[in-house]
Order: structure tokens, then sequence, then C-alpha cells
């Protein structure tokens, strides 16, 4: 299946009936595994969550490692190809292997591909376990 392809299936499993703007995300593993994940809307709308962040959490809670993570794909019905929030980035960020190339896209056929580094270039960094802090 196409990565693409795969985020468009994504989207579809979108919870937004405040918004209606559907959003999908597709983590391609190295084994050929999508993991799914899309925006799931609440009325307290501070509580939903993106896309992103919901696919790559259910990647961790259903046991994947990150370090198997190839790309992320990320589409919705954009003017231009989908720009994550912070709050992603941030996540995208330390959960994604370094370089992970990340494809932001929309429903036009219109791809920018980017990676962590790109999208947050001043993000915070991993907490180092052998520090004190």
């Amino acid at each position: 299946m196409d990565h693409i392809e795969a985020a468009k299936q994504a989207r579809l499993k979108a919870y937004v009936p405040y918004s209606k703007f559907k959003v999908g995300a597709a983590i391609l593993l190295k084994d050929g595994t999508y993991v799914h994940g899309a925006n799931i809307e609440n009325a307290s709308y501070p509580l939903s969550n993106c896309a992103e962040r919901s696919a790559l959490f259910s990647l961790i809670s259903q046991g994947y490692d990150v370090k198997d993570i190839k790309q992320i794909t990320i589409i919705a019905d954009s003017e231009q190809p989908i720009s994550p929030c912070g709050a992603c980035r941030q996540v995208m960020h330390e959960l994604l292997p370094k370089g992970t190339p990340i494809f932001l896209a929309n429903l036009h056929g219109d791809v920018k591909e980017t990676n962590p580094d790109e999208l947050l270039p001043y993000a915070f960094d991993h907490f180092d376990e052998d520090t004190d802090a």
C-alpha cells in the first residue's frame, strides 16, 4: 500500500463532529506495517487529540518500538499540505528517530517532505537519565 493511501484510510477514522476537519496519519514501520492515527475531537476542545499524536501514542501502546519507524505521512483536505501543530511537532521530535521522513500532504496531491529537526529546530531535548536534574 502507498503511504498516501494509508494516510487517507487513517483520515476516514477521524471523529470530528465540531470542526468537520478530518486529519489522518500513517506511520510506516520497517517491516511494512502501518499504524494509523486520526484526530479525535471533544466538546472541551483542548481535550482533543491530533492524528499525529494519536498514531504515535497508539504505536507505543500496541508495543511497537519507535526505533522501527521508517516514516510518517499526514494528510487533510487543506489548501496546502497539512502543517502539524506545535504540540505534535514536539512529540514527533521526541518520538521519531532522528532524520525520519515526514510527509505532509493534502487531498489535491500536494506533498512536502520534511523531518523532525526541520519542523521544530529548537525542540526541547530528551531528558538525559544519566544527569542529575
